[in-house]
């Protein structure tokens, strides 16, 4: 039935685009139990770029062919909301065809308790930066009860959900994740895709659902992880409840690449991209690489029966591989 309804949507087609993540900084105020990326200041392993090293990052990523810098990282104790802006110009000056998708709604919170602004003055003067959309990260389970043991600190999910509902009202595409496997039970999990759609439906503006698989290692959580049978279980009930939001992207930087592909016939029809360099989830013991080649992405599609196409971060199609 999921692959069913994702032809219906989007044909025999399935996605991927030539991107970079770059991860600023892991020294973080949250600190929540879950996550292996964090860092307090002075601990081993703490690090922040300046804005050089990330303008040499997404060099590096344009001469590869990079069409999008996806852009997260830790709720930094002393960077200003200047410091974000700053970064957000000098890519856009640096790289204009460059298409910026920078910050969780998470960090949006933590720059408007920097600067003292509004949530819709904080996007606003983003946008004017050079921000074109913003990724799903942050709304881990919207469960009260996981919230409170998992990220006390963290963005609720009622603002989670207003900020990602003003982002779309003033012309800014967002993402939207799940975040499962750990201590949630599966009643939250489809509450929490329950109120993404309605989110959608109030103010339409996500583009893509990506259910992220909890990695435990490194982390404090008793969990176990996820299983492929929950994997697919997860991307296939998902593409059915979100009806309304184009596309379900099979993460494979989280599920593996095998995983990944299969998901392709269980309601996925975007393998999300090239990565380059993701940091958050391998510090929790991810084993995937940090890197795959967009031959490697075409033959991946081609080999799971799907049409391999090369997007844009709207997905506007760039090319067809039939």
């Amino acid at each position: 039935m999921a692959d069913r309804l994702s032809r219906m949507l989007n044909g025999p087609y399935a996605f991927f685009v030539v991107n970079r993540h770059i991860n600023p900084t892991n020294l973080c105020v949250n600190q929540c139990r879950f996550c292996a990326f964090f860092r307090r200041e002075g601990e081993e392993g703490a690090y922040q770029l300046s804005l050089d090293e990330i303008l040499a990052k997404a060099q590096e990523a344009v001469e590869q062919g990079a069409r999008e810098l996806h852009i997260v990282g830790g709720l930094h104790p002393t960077w200003p909301f200047e410091y974000y802006l700053e970064m957000v110009r000098e890519l856009k000056n640096a790289f204009p065809r460059v298409h910026i998708k920078a910050f969780t709604a998470v960090e949006v919170e933590h720059m408007a308790r920097l600067s003292g602004l509004e949530i819709e003055e904080v996007l606003s003067r983003l946008r004017e930066a050079g921000l074109d959309s913003m990724p799903g990260g942050g709304a881990e389970v919207f469960s009260r009860r996981v919230r409170e043991a998992l990220c006390p600190k963290k963005t609720s999910s009622e603002d989670w959900l207003k900020i990602h509902k003003k982002a779309h009202r003033l012309g800014i595409k967002t993402n939207c994740t799940l975040l499962y496997g750990h201590m949630e039970t599966l009643q939250e999990r489809v509450e929490h895709l329950i109120r993404l759609r309605q989110a959608q439906e109030e103010a339409p503006g996500f583009q893509a659902f990506i259910p992220l698989a909890f990695h435990p290692e490194n982390t404090p959580i008793p969990a176990r992880g996820t299983t492929g049978v929950d994997d697919l279980k997860t991307i296939a009930v998902a593409r059915l409840v979100l009806h309304n939001i184009p596309h379900i992207k099979a993460y494979w930087v989280m599920l593996g690449e095998k995983t990944a592909q299969v998901a392709l016939a269980f309601g996925a029809d975007d393998l999300e991209g090239t990565v380059v360099e993701e940091k958050i989830t391998h510090m929790a013991g991810a084993t995937s690489p940090q890197f795959i080649s967009k031959k490697r992405l075409i033959g991946i599609i081609r080999k799971a029966g799907k049409i391999p196409v090369e997007r844009d971060a709207l997905y506007n199609r760039l090319r067809v591989y039939h």
